[in-house]
């Protein structure tokens, strides 16, 4: 590293800025490789290198007779990919080929100027596709690596080293910063994004749809991408205790489960939910991440609907939450759950019919087990029946199960064996309903990860689920999850616990890979939950930063300044510094100096101001050849002068009486 930078310090002034504007601009330009076409990367890095061997080898600059095809091949290539030149991904393609075209026409001075300000553009473009903490990071260096390109430019002499020139761009940086949060905390807040387009800004992932099919939950299952966070306002309920509900499954056409036709729906929607509730509360705050979906998720079961910001929230007959418009931006609601609860456990629910129904020309095996239930009068049995069959006849939970044919409950009963959440509990609704039982699927999300260290509980895509609801008298629709009989652990301990993964992905798979005696090394368990606080926070307090959140903090600083030792700590605190200033200050002024300032401003009242290039002898020259001052003021100020000029410039002698003569002929300058 040192040799490089030695190498770096012996260029010419003229290409060491060029290669420092370079590095500056790689930064800003490296992220949007995630989201532009390969042409356009592949051009870019190819320019850059072009311009870097153009500055090394002393070559001249291209001529413009090459660089306007060039630049007219590129604007088609981007509307050829775009099909059109409009939009944000059209226009940033485009800004990018600008910044990087432009390194081969820099002639003047004003165009190294042009380069970085379209840089510093840039650096916003980034955080149209990608706002994480680590984009924030890496365009702060960025910003700093700009600064102190154009600080380079500003010097006209010998430019100090490019230490000096990084720390004093740090400086300006850091001067900047406490306005930039003064401004981002206390500045009124707009409702989105101030680009106008809420979805590009939000980087929403989907999460579950409204179908489920053999391998759905599976597919799911793969990603560690976040589907919400939870804080509770007391202690955590249990792993097992956390189904977070979802979607309700209850039509089937022999492989794929869907939600009810929409008039069916609305039909049961306008039934009363009957809810009846006991014992204490758990009363929760969810950040949901964009989805792009208008899914909420809460325990079972909450008892009132959420209040919502910009969002109505809504709940349908099968108790699902909803929200009226599509989550495309982190939504933050607080909810009320019961985990003991009865949903409608007074008589037969008025649509149980449809929660009968199957298709007649599939899984004729399944179907004719379900039907030999029936001899069994006790439907709890009926259910315990095949919950013991699930465990007694070796059954698999994997994330790996073997493709199923057309009739897909059949091939997983009585042929693979395997499966994961969605086989277990659409093959267990199937038999439930031949078995004469009301039974649906329930999808959402069961578990999620305690971090110790914010207190926060993370609930995974990874922690996707599907379990059953059946519907017995006196006890409503009872969860039944028929996964827990083939693989307890996964609702005990998530999936880490039911299937290690093959291979470790980021710090959450790596705490999964790296296991000592059984269980995860706790060092990398810390990590893992350091890097999850630490992305939590960024999200909470800066990329869901709301204007309610906003009037929130200004109110709490408010209340806290009714408080009389909140002020008097600050004025205290302010009297302290400015002590420290002043005595500082007073330290550092060598007393002599001061009262050749104070000469200086009293002779620039009288209209002989100091040139900033004029020593002390010129300066008394120009005085006496002036004569505009009286004569005994005059003499007063040119020997102040030559006496000062002495002490500072000859060799030094001690003069303890040279204060209080100057203080005497300052005194006579009037």
């Amino acid at each position: 590293m040192k040799t490089l930078l030695a190498r770096f310090a012996a260029l010419p002034r003229d290409k060491a800025d060029t290669l420092l504007l370079l590095f500056a601009a790689l930064l800003v330009l490296a992220p949007h490789t995630a989201h532009l076409p390969a042409w356009v990367s592949m051009l870019c890095a190819l320019t850059l290198l072009w311009r870097g061997v153009i500055t090394l080898q002393g070559k001249r600059m291209p001529p413009s007779l090459l660089l306007l095809p060039l630049a007219g091949a590129a604007m088609f290539g981007v509307a050829h990919s775009y099909q059109s030149l409009l939009g944000r991904d059209a226009g940033v393609a485009m800004l990018v080929l600008l910044v990087t075209f432009k390194m081969l026409e820099m002639h003047a001075r004003r165009d190294l100027f042009v380069v970085v300000f379209l840089c510093f553009f840039l650096v916003l473009t980034n955080f149209f596709y990608e706002q994480g903490i680590g984009t924030a990071l890496l365009m702060a260096v960025s910003v700093l690596a700009l600064l102190t390109a154009q600080l380079s430019f500003q010097f006209t002499g010998t430019p100090p080293p490019l230490r000096q020139r990084f720390l004093m761009s740090a400086k300006v940086l850091g001067l900047a910063t406490p306005l930039a949060f003064a401004l981002f905390f206390l500045f009124p807040r707009f409702e989105g994004p101030l680009w106008g387009v809420p979805g590009d800004a939000t980087s929403a992932r989907s999460g579950l749809s409204e179908s489920m099919a053999p391998g759905t939950m599976a597919n799911l299952a793969q990603s560690t991408e976040p589907a919400f966070r939870v804080r509770f306002d007391g202690r955590a309920p249990s792993q097992e205790q956390m189904y977070w509900r979802g979607p309700v499954l209850g039509a089937y056409d022999g492989r794929t489960w869907t939600r009810l036709d929409p008039q069916l729906a609305a039909r049961s929607a306008r039934q009363p939910l009957a809810l009846s509730v006991s014992g204490k509360a758990l009363d929760y705050e969810v950040t949901l991440e964009p989805s792009q979906s208008r899914w909420l998720f809460a325990l079972e079961m909450p008892r009132r609907l959420p209040e919502l910001d910009g969002n109505i929230a809504n709940v349908s007959g099968e108790f699902e939450l909803t929200t009226s418009f599509p989550v495309e931006m982190r939504l933050r609601y607080r909810v009320s759950s019961h985990l003991d609860y009865r949903l409608q456990g007074h008589g037969l629910p008025p649509d149980a019919d449809h929660w009968l129904q199957l298709p007649g020309d599939s899984n004729p095996r399944a179907l004719l087990a379900g039907l030999e239930l029936r001899a069994e009068p006790d439907p709890a049995k009926r259910i315990d029946a095949v919950l013991q069959r699930f465990r007694r006849d070796n059954y698999v939970y994997t994330l790996n199960p073997p493709l199923l044919g057309r009739d897909a409950v059949d091939d997983f009963l009585y042929g693979s064996r395997a499966g994961f959440c969605e086989h277990f509990s659409g093959a267990f609704v199937f038999l439930m309903r031949a078995a004469g039982v009301p039974a649906r699927v329930v999808t959402g999300y069961q578990g999620g990860e305690f971090n110790p260290l914010d207190g926060y509980v993370t609930v995974r895509q990874s922690d996707a689920h599907a379990w059953a609801e059946v519907w017995l008298a006196r006890r409503g629709w009872v969860r039944i999850d028929p996964t827990a009989a083939v693989a307890p652990e996964r609702v005990q301990r998530g999936l880490e616990g039911a299937i290690p993964p093959r291979a470790p992905f980021g710090i959450t798979g790596l705490g999964r890979f790296i296991r000592i005696g059984g269980e995860t090394s706790p060092w990398v368990a810390q990590m893992r939950h350091a890097a999850g606080a630490i992305n939590n926070g960024w999200n909470q307090w800066v990329l869901n930063y709301t204007r309610q959140r906003q009037a929130s903090l200004v109110d709490s600083v408010q209340s806290s300044f009714f408080d009389w030792r909140m002020p008097a700590g600050v004025a205290g605190l302010i009297t302290v510094l400015l002590l420290v200033r002043f005595f500082l200050r007073r330290r550092e002024t060598d007393p002599i100096d001061a009262l050749y300032s104070a000469l200086c401003t009293r002779l620039s009242r009288l209209g002989l101001a100091r040139s900033a290039d004029e020593g002390p002898s010129a300066y008394g020259a120009r005085i006496v050849a002036a004569g505009t001052l009286a004569a005994p003021a005059q003499a007063a100020a040119a020997e102040f002068l030559g006496r000062y000029s002495a002490w500072r410039y000859a060799p030094r002698r001690d003069d303890p009486h040279l204060a209080v003569t100057l203080k005497r002929l300052l005194s006579q300058v009037r």
